[in-house]
């Protein structure tokens, strides 16, 4: 039921976005007027890089390095949106101020008994990524809400869903403060490639059989210190907890060799740049 309510929620977001320039246009559709409208202007690509520590795999108790890449699309505005290092890869087509929308991405590596232990004996998770949609909305001046929704491709073949609120504030010109409550959802055929346990894996692996569902994969809370450290450079400190709920924390991986306690610190850095259409 879950997947089918994901995937209804997908295709109306995608209509939305594929409707956004008929509804914005009182004349017929012309090429020029859609370059004119949506593409020429001033962009602002945003290219870095995140260093972390966090678990070895989602649900282990272990940690690792995890690097991992900055990348950001958008229209020039009136001032630079909020940017979380939640924020997966994405391109904002639509960009009033108050409302964001575009296509977003997310990289998925290789998961196997190479990477820890615990996996050994359960079948590797392909490298691959996630394709979506993504929304961000400024009900006020301090205040951003975003919702992701992405299918995976070659990984997985499931519907996942993040939400998050970050409150921020400038403690000093170029010093901001920022954090607020997650939360993630995920198709059960999700779960499945990495929480899941049939009865060959638990042969292989001693770990106990088992069949997940669709459902609710975390809530947490994160925060960052930004630095915008000139004009075109922003670094920053973050660091951000989950718990496991629902199918991840019933997992017999989780349960037997890992934890619900999901805990990830690191830096980052990036470079702004600017271009016209």
């Amino acid at each position: 039921m879950l997947r089918t309510s994901l995937k209804t929620a997908v295709a109306a977001g995608v209509l939305a976005v594929l409707a956004t320039p008929a509804l914005a246009q009182s004349s017929s559709y012309t090429p020029t007027g859609f370059w004119d409208n949506y593409i020429a202007g001033g962009w602002s690509l945003e290219l870095g890089a995140t260093a972390a520590m966090g678990p070895k795999y989602e649900g282990a108790k272990d940690f690792s390095f995890l690097p991992s890449p900055i990348i950001s699309l958008s229209r020039q505005g009136k001032g630079p949106a909020f940017t979380s290092r939640n924020d997966n890869p994405g391109v904002g087509l639509l960009d009033n101020g108050f409302l964001r929308i575009g296509p977003v991405g997310k990289i998925l590596f290789e998961r196997d008994g190479s990477t820890d232990d615990d996996l050994k004996g359960l079948k590797p998770v392909r490298w691959g990524g996630e394709l979506g949609i993504f929304a961000d909305i400024y009900p006020t001046e301090w205040l951003r809400l975003r919702a992701e929704l992405r299918h995976g491709i070659r990984s997985h073949h499931g519907l996942v869903a993040d939400l998050a609120a970050d409150a921020f504030y400038d403690i000093a010109p170029d010093w901001r403060l920022s954090g607020g409550p997650r939360l993630s959802l995920a198709s059960h055929s999700y779960f499945d490639a990495y929480y899941g346990v049939n009865l060959q894996e638990s042969l292989a692996s001693g770990l106990s059989p088992y069949s997940p569902g669709g459902g609710l994969k975390s809530v947490g809370v994160g925060g960052a210190v930004t630095w915008k450290t000139t004009d075109k450079i922003t670094t920053s400190a973050f660091a951000e907890y989950s718990r496991l709920t629902g199918p991840a924390a019933s997992s017999s991986l989780v349960k037997e060799r890992g934890s619900k306690d999901q805990l990830l610190i690191g830096i980052s850095a990036s470079y702004r740049f600017d271009f016209n259409l």
